[in-house]
């Protein structure tokens, strides 16, 4: 809101001057007028002025002031000086020569002489003239020096030098600032200017004053680099402090609340208490247009006395994304995903249709369960199933269920209080899942869990909280579980060794990551990625090659990584079969006796009719032609809609039967069931022959 301010000084054309000064330098915060007493002005003044600016000369007593100036008002004198140039001009005058200076009165003749030589003009031999004064022989005078009043120089002047309007020194100008309430202007460019520009003889006011502003500057820097709101108010409860922050987190702009009652700014803070209680507020959750806050408030005491108070305002979401920043922050390298499905190696249809599958998955905060044999890479697609998600700013933690005991594995998970066993931390310890929020927890080797442990996993899964050991707090938790396991966890639960409600919680999208038998091609690309990875330069004989091809790698990726680590070792340009490792076994991948004599004679199953292994199998080959896999449901399905009458008890003991004759690998959940290379070959024979 604009204020105004009224400028009263003796005559009429330096109040102008004056006037122009100051509302140049505050623009359009404030409106100036002027008055002045010789022409009588004075007298028309109206008394609702914010600010009254009163010349030294303008009046002769407090009392005639008074007679204008309210004596509640807010007054204030001007002290004027001159510009620097003005002084250095002045200085450069020589030595010892006579000098007139001619002003309004004798009043202003002296104060400007003093001013010169406070300002180190004080070369001149200086003689005072003013109207009404004496006339001077000018023939002894080198100079007459006047302040723009040239109309008052004698006759008979050698040289003239008009020195222009003395101009409202700094100190005035500041004076007005703090007066009005302004002091956000002391720091703009035009202020710095002005007072550079102004010749000043204050030299320990301006060290004060420079001190006091770069303490302001520092207090507002600490103001806004902080990540909370921060609001201040005075002994009276006026907020005279508001970052930024606040602003965003409120929706109250700074103009709306700086001057004005806390109580009518911010009515959720409760300065009022604090004031006059002289006591720290707890922090406490409030809520303000629609957005809950966590406000604290602390009073500042100087010499027993309360002069103002400080609160804090954080939106509670803040508070609890700050919470995770640091929980990542105490993460170690593990914790984070380092790779991508762009890291995965292989151009198999089996492992495409695997990537594929599982880009879908990452996009849902559904639990993921990773089915595979040993050495597949579970973890590597883990960590993709990470870095594709929404979660993958989050952390990634990842942990073997199955290498540690249940109660050490259940304290790394939920975390400990102090005390809640020997041992303990100090202070205690957050659990995986706390460290996981918003991100994803890898639980590889699930099946290694104890029941117990299941069972406060699935609460985990369904509730989205934990409690940590020998703790009686509920902990929030937003996690997302991906589950690897290398067993059939449909026996285990049939056993009785994992819980049914956790297997179908994490069975909820499975993924089945194919054994390295089963990826055509992948072979050869992964020897040469493995071997450029460490640098290695050898080549593969033709035997080897074929051998490694017809290999079943019951390792997986882990098995041919470490072969080929082994190679590397040899220093031999070209390896054959003769430099394999001596741990090597060979196991062809469509000969186990089984499989060879399902090739040539009957199928396995002798409890099932042949005819209906056949079927199974030839329905196995063309969905595996088609692009996909069969269930035990689909395979029954298909059988009712053949006219075989097949009951599911028969068609789970015909694909166990191909599973332990190496033609299928029965997979685990929903995945369904995928032929061997002996299995496929014999279904391409039985359905050509059909």
């Amino acid at each position: 809101m604009k204020k105004d301010v009224a400028v009263i000084s003796l005559d009429a054309f330096a109040g102008q001057f004056y006037a122009q000064q100051v509302q140049e330098l505050f623009g359009g915060r404030i409106a100036v007028c002027s008055y002045s007493v010789r022409d009588g002005s004075v007298e028309h003044m109206p008394r609702k002025y914010d600010l009254y600016m009163v010349t030294t000369d303008a009046f002769d007593s407090l009392g005639d002031m008074h007679q204008y100036v309210p004596i509640d008002g807010e007054m204030m004198e001007i002290h004027v000086t001159l510009r620097w140039d003005v002084v250095h001009k002045l200085q450069a005058l020589p030595a010892g020569k006579r000098a007139l200076f001619v002003n309004l009165s004798d009043k202003m003749c002296r104060e400007a002489v003093t001013r010169l030589n406070q300002l180190g003009v004080n070369q001149l031999v200086f003689d005072l003239y003013h109207p009404g004064a004496p006339e001077p022989d000018m023939s002894q005078y080198d100079f007459v020096i006047t302040p723009q009043e040239t109309r008052y120089v004698p006759a008979g002047a050698k040289e003239i030098i008009d020195i222009g309007q003395r101009v409202c020194d700094s100190s005035t100008m500041i004076e007005a600032a703090l007066r009005l309430g302004y002091e956000d202007l002391l720091e703009t460019r035009e202020f710095e200017e002005y007072q550079q520009a102004v010749a000043a003889n204050t030299y320990s006011f301006d060290r004060v004053f420079a001190r006091g502003l770069r303490l302001e500057s520092q207090f507002e820097i600490l103001m806004e680099i902080l990540d909370e709101g921060i609001v201040g108010v005075n002994e009276r409860g006026e907020v005279f402090a508001c970052n930024h922050k606040l602003e965003e987190i409120t929706g109250i702009s700074s103009q709306e609340a700086l001057q004005r009652p806390a109580e009518t700014a911010y009515p959720f803070v409760p300065f009022a208490k604090c004031l006059a209680e002289r006591a720290p507020q707890p922090a406490q959750v409030v809520s303000a247009n629609g957005v809950n806050m966590n406000v604290a408030v602390a009073p500042v005491l100087r010499g027993g006395a309360c002069i103002g108070a400080f609160a804090t305002v954080q939106r509670f979401s803040d508070a609890e994304n700050r919470q995770n920043e640091l929980r990542s922050q105490l993460l170690h390298k593990g914790y984070r995903a380092k790779y991508t499905f762009d890291d995965v190696v292989g151009r198999s249809p089996a492992l495409q249709r695997c990537v594929t599958i599982l880009k879908k998955m990452s996009l849902t905060a559904l639990p993921v369960l990773l089915i595979g044999e040993t050495g597949t890479g579970k973890e590597l697609f883990a960590h993709g199933v990470h870095n594709a998600s929404p979660r993958s700013h989050g952390p990634f933690v990842a942990i073997n269920c199955a290498a540690m005991p249940e109660s050490l594995l259940e304290s790394e998970l939920f975390g400990y209080e102090e005390g809640a066993f020997t041992g303990a931390r100090r202070g205690g310890k957050p659990g995986l899942f706390e460290f996981a929020h918003r991100g994803t927890l890898f639980l590889d080797e699930v099946e290694g869990m104890s029941t117990a442990l299941q069972c406060k996993l699935l609460r985990v899964l369904q509730e989205r909280e934990i409690m940590r050991v020998g703790g009686n707090r509920i902990i929030s938790v937003d996690v997302r579980v991906v589950a690897a396991t290398n067993e059939d966890l449909e026996k285990m639960v049939e056993a009785g060794t994992f819980r049914q409600d956790l297997y179908y919680r994490l069975n909820t999208l499975p993924a089945l990551i194919p054994p390295l038998r089963e990826r055509e091609g992948d072979l050869l690309l992964l020897i040469d990625h493995f071997r450029r990875g460490i640098g290695a330069s050898f080549a593969l004989s033709p035997e080897l090659e074929h051998l490694l091809l017809t290999h079943q790698w019951r390792g997986n990726i882990r098995e041919l990584r470490n072969v080929v680590e082994y190679f590397s070792y040899l220093g031999s340009p070209v390896v054959g079969p003769e430099d394999l490792p001596p741990t090597f076994h060979y196991l062809p991948t469509g000969a186990p006796p089984q499989a060879a004599e399902a090739v040539r004679g009957p199928l396995p199953a002798p409890d099932c009719p042949q005819e209906d292994t056949q079927f199974v199998l030839i329905q196995l080959y063309q969905a595996e032609q088609a692009g996909h896999s069969l269930g035990r449901d689909a395979i029954l399905a298909a059988a009712k809609a053949a006219g075989l009458p097949c009951s599911q008890q028969e068609v789970r003991r015909i694909l166990a039967a191909l599973d332990q004759a190496g033609l299928a690998r029965v997979s685990r959940g929903r995945g369904g069931t995928r032929l061997t290379p002996a299995g496929r070959e014999l279904g391409r024979r039985l359905a050509a022959a059909g």
